[in-house]
């Protein structure tokens, strides 16, 4: 099998994701992913005409972020027409299957260059109507539908089931609030010490005016007291009616876990940040690296994908870690630097407690809490995250995985490359 390598790693600052607030909310999509394009090529020299293909993540694919973002994001950035492009929805974990996808088809002999990522604005799906966002969900997170499919797998908002997770598993709220503001301190860290630079590309709008330099979301002011006054975010969203029958969230979650008792625990502290961003991965045979002078930067080592319960939706990247720590004949103790998406603090929580992990070598430079979870790229922005920090500390393996609706969560374990 051929070996695939990181060559490279481009994010933009995470702008927050409200009309009218954020930096970037007035740009089309396209315009943010064309400017990680950009980057890569620039920053590398590629010629895209190269390019085998360019593999994108965008989870709403509504409106302006519809019509295959990887292709038309390309062609905005002034890629050769050869650069084809495509574009998936795994949720949230898009943006790790964008690169897996990549890896894959350059590991099979397939390819030799190509380009993974992903786009998210969340500024315009929260903008859309309930229904628009929830299309081909669940019934439950739309309020009608597929009521076969909601009788097999009851699903509720993940939020709530951020709550369920957390009542089942006996995690209290101290403890989930103290992890929001570890994220917070660590961002801030790591913001102050540059430890992002390397990555980040700033956002110019079509005149070359830069309209982001830096992440907008964190809060490095945020304080344990702070977040204990704040209050639950979904204890009322719980028991809203969505239709006729009078079924709510928390009666879908009822419907699997009868003798389950919900309290409620997450809050904006302690949840993601809505924002909008867009990251990209180049990727390169050994062989093409080699006779185009391209320096690799990590070896992707193991791939993998699980799915779990999707009633309670968020509790798939602990079988996902597992698995692909198998694959790649790893142990945890292997691990050097671990990212696991902060979609809510209870997530973070409970890998870091099944997998008994010592929380120095876990998202160690802050997470989606403190900066933001743009959906379809995060994944992408979580790999070049942990090459940057495998990089800064000399250490060998980062594995890399995130929850994902429908009970979802893909997973990768990249090696750094010496020299």
């Amino acid at each position: 099998m051929a070996e695939a390598y990181i060559i490279d790693a481009v994010r933009t600052p995470r702008g927050i994701g409200k009309q009218g607030k954020g930096a970037l909310a007035h740009l089309h999509p396209q315009h943010l992913a064309s400017t990680v394009l950009k980057a890569i090529k620039d920053r590398n020299g590629i010629d895209t005409a190269e390019v085998d293909d360019i593999i994108w993540s965008t989870s709403t694919q509504k409106g302006k972020q519809a019509g295959d973002l990887g292709r038309m994001a390309a062609l905005d950035a002034g890629y050769d027409v050869k650069a084809s492009g495509t574009t998936l929805d795994r949720f949230c974990g898009g943006g790790i299957t964008a690169v897996n996808f990549a890896a894959a088809q350059i590991m099979s002999g397939m390819e030799d260059l190509v380009i993974a990522g992903g786009t998210e604005m969340m500024s315009l799906t929260a903008a859309m109507s309930a229904e628009d966002q929830a299309a081909g969900k669940a019934p439950s997170l739309m309020g009608s539908g597929n009521e076969r499919l909601n009788a097999l797998h009851p699903q509720s908002h993940q939020g709530i089931c951020g709550d369920a997770i957390a009542s089942m598993e006996g995690i209290d709220r101290e403890s989930l609030d103290a992890l929001g503001l570890e994220s917070q301190r660590r961002a801030a860290v790591a913001i102050a010490e540059g430890r992002f630079d390397r990555s980040i590309v700033p956002v110019t709008d079509d005149d070359g005016n830069v309209v982001l330099a830096k992440d907008e979301y964190p809060r490095p002011e945020t304080t344990a007291e702070g977040l204990a006054g704040l209050k639950p975010a979904f204890a009322a969203m719980a028991d809203w009616p969505y239709d006729e029958k009078g079924s709510t969230f928390r009666k879908q979650i009822n419907a699997r876990y009868p003798d389950l008792t919900i309290e409620h625990f997450h809050h904006a502290g302690n949840s993601s940040g809505v924002v909008d961003g867009a990251a990209a991965v180049l990727l390169a045979s050994k062989d093409y690296a080699e006779k185009h002078g391209l320096k690799p930067r990590a070896k992707i080592v193991a791939m993998a994908n699980v799915g779990d319960d999707p009633t309670l939706m968020l509790n798939a990247p602990v079988p996902a870690a597992k698995k692909v720590l198998a694959k790649a004949g790893l142990t945890k103790d292997d691990i050097d630097l671990w990212e696991i998406n902060e979609a809510f603090a209870v997530v973070a929580e409970k890998f870091i407690r099944d997998l008994d992990l010592d929380r120095e070598k876990v998202n160690v430079n802050g997470g989606s809490i403190a900066l933001g979870h743009p959906i379809g790229a995060t994944g992408a922005i979580l790999i070049g995250t942990v090459v940057d920090e495998l990089e800064r500390q000399g250490k060998r393996y980062g594995l890399v995985t995130m929850c994902a609706a429908g009970g979802m969560a893909p997973a990768i374990i990249v090696e750094r490359v010496d020299g």
